[in-house]
């Protein structure tokens, strides 16, 4: 499983060009194959959900494409241990900001890897994020621009979305949506060269 492991293809499976910017930015060669899994609780914890969803996302690609190294990852925003996907409209995402304004909240990206129709690992990291106490009419503006749109917590930290944050305890890259380091750490642990 070593040797077939340095030998092959790394496979995103994910159509987040948040996550495909971060590959390339740390020198990453892979591809892109984008799972058709639909993202939906299936463990009894929430904080569970991201690990659950990146592991079947990780494993629907991993078993059309076997011989390939396959990465998954979801993210969620926990406001009080509650997850807060992506917004639905314009008024479910100022809803949101306004639960998270002036406060803190954690982002759990799951990550997993698969090969061969197998999941071989699957861990999960967990960022602090801290919020201005910013005014209605800036989160109202924030909204109009459409970033949140798209995006789990309905702001990006990497957008002008970094406006509305006042700090963060953990892993930037986390919050983006690719935990570098963990992703790192998970591919040498398997022995997988990148």
């Amino acid at each position: 499983m070593e040797e077939c492991l340095k030998s092959v293809d790394l496979v995103l499976a994910s159509g987040s060009p948040r996550r495909r910017e971060i590959l390339e930015q740390i020198g990453v060669k892979f591809r892109v194959s984008v799972s058709d899994v639909e993202e939906k609780p299936t463990a009894d914890n929430p904080q569970d959900f991201p690990r659950e969803n990146a592991s079947q996302k990780a494993l629907a690609v991993s078993r059309k494409d076997p011989s390939a190294v396959v990465l998954g990852f979801d993210t969620l925003v926990f406001l009080d241990g509650r997850p807060l996907g992506k917004p639905k409209n314009e008024e479910d995402a100022l809803a949101m900001l306004k639960a998270l304004n002036n406060r803190s909240h954690k982002v759990i990206t799951g990550v997993a890897v698969a090969h061969g129709g197998e999941l071989l690992a699957a861990s999960e990291e967990e960022t602090e994020v801290f919020f201005r106490n910013n005014s209605l009419q800036e989160l109202k503006e924030y909204v109009n621009s459409r970033d949140p749109m798209d995006k789990a917590g309905a702001y990006g930290i990497q957008t002008c979305g970094a406006r509305l944050i006042r700090s963060i305890q953990g892993c930037y890259y986390n919050v983006v949506g690719l935990p570098v380091a963990r992703t790192l750490d998970m591919l040498t642990n398997l022995k997988v060269k990148v």
